[in-house]
């Protein structure tokens, strides 16, 4: 029964795809076919990253956005170094103004972990005679192979432990050594001979993809310590725990990262040589537009024109100011020689000799 308090909000759905390809695949190549459950695994996987088709593609630009603010960001580390509030603001701030979101970048592969989570619970489902985990179940193969598998019947259930390739189960890891009496045949020299090829493809698949992911860094984000401390993590760390993992996970799932590596290089090959595309015609675009707002051979630029233009409206203002100013300067000298008894001030005219001063007001001729 469904729990939506559960981890079965995972694994519902995740059975329900490989179910679909499993009763696709089972009709071609038979229901206990080793090939019909390995590629129902590997469409599965196929499936869920064309989900999460757009989102990739937005952690791509928001990686590659992250590294065209590279330098923008080490200024702020140098000049609020000392204050981590004031950085953190102001980090914000530049991630605003560019539109910046930094969860974008691990949007993809923080969904990729529950998908993981739920294929292994699901694969190992198919086999509970050993038990493992918290509240494992121990059932004897008859009553296995009679219960159902979350969306899988208990006869798919048969079916998963009877596929194997030369004695090599899809459900069986290198190292078990429980519930091997659920398989109907079950080689440890097959699984191991069949594993630890997969097993190496894996882990060189996961070099390579790192590996073109670090060759598309600009040389700023390379010379960051952390970026450097990364990348060397994704070159050696990450492939080697896949390899050295392996013996430890049932052949299908080792399956599933193979064939996630393979769509993850795929991916990136086609999604950056579009990006690259759309920005060398945006590129182009740009100088096909300074091409037809150029001037024509000989011709002065509009610019240029223009600004001729407004510093001549400018002297024309300026002559104009200078013609007032001589103008204003003559008046004074016109007014100051028709009565040179009144100051600049504008005060009150000197009485002529002989007449009497009148307090605040003209003088009048004295008759004679």
């Amino acid at each position: 029964m469904f729990n939506w308090f559960s981890l079965d909000i995972i694994y519902y759905p995740v059975s329900a795809i490989m179910w679909v390809w499993y009763k696709l695949f089972a009709f071609l190549l038979g229901p206990s076919n080793f090939f019909a459950w390995a590629l129902s695994v590997m469409f599965l996987v196929f499936t869920l990253r064309a989900i999460l088709y757009k989102p990739f593609v937005k952690q791509i630009r928001t990686t590659r956005q992250m590294q065209e603010l590279q330098p923008q960001i080490k200024a702020l580390q140098k000049k609020y170094g000392k204050d981590r509030q004031r950085m953190a603001l102001e980090m914000q701030k530049l991630q605003k103004e560019h539109g910046f979101n930094p969860i974008l970048g691990c949007l993809p592969m923080l969904a990729q972990i529950p998908v993981f989570i739920g294929l292994f619970h699901v694969l190992r489902s198919f086999n509970r005679t050993g038990g493992y985990g918290i509240g494992a179940q121990h059932l004897d193969p008859a009553t296995n192979r009679s219960l159902p598998n979350y969306v899988f019947s208990a006869t798919d259930v048969g079916h998963f432990l009877d596929a194997h390739l030369f004695g090599a189960p899809i459900g069986a890891w290198m190292v078990q050594t429980t519930g091997l009496d659920a398989f109907n045949e079950f080689n440890r020299a097959s699984v191991i001979a069949v594993g630890v090829p997969i097993m190496i493809l894996a882990g060189v698949a996961t070099y390579f993809n790192s590996r073109a992911s670090v060759a598309r860094q600009s040389p700023e984000a390379a010379a960051n310590p952390q970026t450097a401390l990364m990348n060397k993590l994704a070159l050696y760390v990450f492939p080697f725990g896949v390899v050295a993992g392996g013996p430890f996970l049932p052949l299908a799932i080792i399956m599933y990262w193979l064939a996630n590596n393979i769509w993850t290089f795929g991916q990136q090959h086609y999604v950056f040589g579009r990006i690259e595309k759309e920005e060398e015609a945006k590129k182009l675009e740009a100088q096909e537009r300074q091409a037809k707002n150029a001037p024509p051979p000989g011709a002065k630029p509009k610019r240029k024109a223009k600004s001729e233009a407004a510093g001549g409206q400018a002297g024309e203002g300026t002559a104009a100011e200078d013609a007032d100013t001589d103008d204003s300067d003559a008046a004074p000298k016109k007014a100051t020689g028709s009565s040179p008894g009144k100051t600049s001030a504008g005060a009150s005219r000197t009485p002529r000799p002989g007449a009497t001063p009148r307090p605040g007001g003209r003088q009048k001729k004295r008759k004679r």
